[in-house]
């Protein structure tokens, strides 16, 4: 199988303290290598979910009688874990404009409390629903209490029952952890239920039934994706130069104790600006921590930043070259666009710049790309490059997985949890207390 590349050329690391990084991390391979094997009993449970045949077996069966229905618009209801990796899988395969481009089935994303943006999609749901036609909701959280994403459910069931008052359950979709107060009210309601692994958290549950539901409604090849996430699981657990998690977890290491705390994502395709977003809350609550794992506190943390390639080649580039020495950047590149787009060879101003004339556009791209690393050389900013062959469900399988394996080896060097996130909880505290109080 072909699979994600990567180039650690210009990381300006000596090659033996590079090596001896890595080494440290064999027992924490062997560790994950041993837990992954007790399937959903440990915090690596995530690891187990793309070997699950009997998760993905339900799942297809509640897609197969959802899409029964006939169904033209899927409204997913969730914020952060339990959207932000499905966003990035289907804008990576079916591109930004997807629901311009999708006959069959539409889908929006209910994340943000905004109450614009709740209103303009609850417009083009009512109007789907006036035209006789069918909507399903999939209303995703673990703990089955996130205000944000129960206020979105409220809002969205009254409109569902307004159309549908007796049989309004056939239409919903509820993705949470057993027994929470969620799962409890859908059993009272007659609801689709789809379970969370207990172990799995939000930021690690894409190939769960929290990504696997919405992506298989849609027509996203599913098997393919967790194809492609079973390779990488192989790959990243080898004690081996093979294993590239374990390289580029290394690499951030470095240069974080070296005072590189800014770790930007640089995507050279505007699709796959949601697979920056993702990564950037992996990141973000994986190693922003204030405790080790020993108990000493500490406060630790790398501050994800995206980057698109090439736009913000005008935003941000001066910065980035002529700035503070704080940074380091990962390169993502396509290999193989899905579309052929030319230049004309005769234009209208043909003097401008005479030499993209004729060229492919995605020729170009990578001449600016190419034309950026040797930016980057000059002014000694280190960088890694990560190739991905196509933007298909196989190798979007396969970085997803790869980027959260490598997130447990950083956490593992710098002695945190990787799978806690205990500060987010005060903002959802301190909310209630001033929501009791109205």
């Amino acid at each position: 199988m072909k699979h994600i590349l990567l180039s650690t050329d210009h990381v300006s690391i000596p090659t033996d303290i590079l090596a001896k990084t890595e080494q440290a991390l064999i027992p924490a391979i062997e560790h994950i290598y041993n837990e992954h094997k007790k399937e959903y009993a440990t915090d690596y449970a995530f690891l187990h979910a793309p070997y699950d045949i009997a998760l993905h077996t339900q799942v297809k069966k509640v897609i197969a009688i959802k899409k029964t229905l006939e169904p033209k618009l899927l409204i997913v209801i969730g914020i952060g874990g339990s959207n932000l990796g499905t966003i990035a899988v289907v804008q990576s395969i079916y591109g930004c404009f997807y629901n311009e481009k999708m006959c069959d089935m539409r889908v929006f994303f209910a994340d943000t409390l905004d109450t614009d943006y709740m209103q303009d999609i609850l417009f083009i749901a009512e109007k789907v629903l006036q035209r006789g036609e069918i909507v399903i909701l999939n209303v995703i959280t673990k703990s089955g209490t996130t205000t944000e994403t129960i206020a979105h459910w409220y809002v969205f069931m009254e409109l569902l029952r307004s159309f549908y008052p007796y049989d309004y359950h056939k239409y919903i979709v509820v993705t949470t952890d057993k027994g929470s107060p969620l799962y409890i009210c859908a059993q009272q309601h007659a609801l689709t239920i789809l379970e969370i692994p207990q172990h799995i958290g939000g930021r690690y549950s894409v190939f769960s039934a929290v990504g696997l539901f919405p992506l298989g409604m849609i027509g996203i090849d599913t098997d393919a994706l967790l194809k492609g996430a079973r390779y990488m699981i192989e790959l990243c657990l080898q004690k081996n130069a093979d294993n590239i998690a374990a390289q580029t977890a290394a690499i951030r290491y470095y240069w974080y104790m070296h005072k590189r705390t800014i770790n930007d994502l640089f995507l050279f395709s505007a699709d796959l600006e949601y697979v920056g977003k993702w990564y950037r809350q992996l990141m973000g609550e994986s190693i922003g921590k204030e405790h080790t794992v020993h108990g000493e506190k500490k406060a630790i943390g790398i501050t994800p930043t995206v980057s698109i390639g090439t736009t913000d080649l005008h935003s941000v580039a001066q910065l980035y070259l002529a700035g503070p020495h704080d940074k380091l950047t990962v390169f993502v590149d396509i290999a193989k666009a899905k579309s052929h787009c030319y230049v004309p060879t005769n234009t209208l101003c043909d003097s401008l710049i005479p030499q993209i004339r004729g060229k492919a556009v995605s020729f170009i791209t990578h001449a600016l790309l190419s034309g950026v690393h040797i930016a980057y050389q000059k002014a000694e900013r280190p960088f890694m490059q990560l190739v991905i062959p196509e933007k298909k469900a196989v190798y979007i399988g396969q970085l997803l997985q790869y980027m959260m394996i490598e997130m447990v080896y950083l956490g593992t060097l710098l002695e945190l949890n990787p799978f806690d996130q205990p500060h987010v909880e005060l903002y959802k505290q301190e909310t209630r207390k001033i929501l009791s109080n109205e």
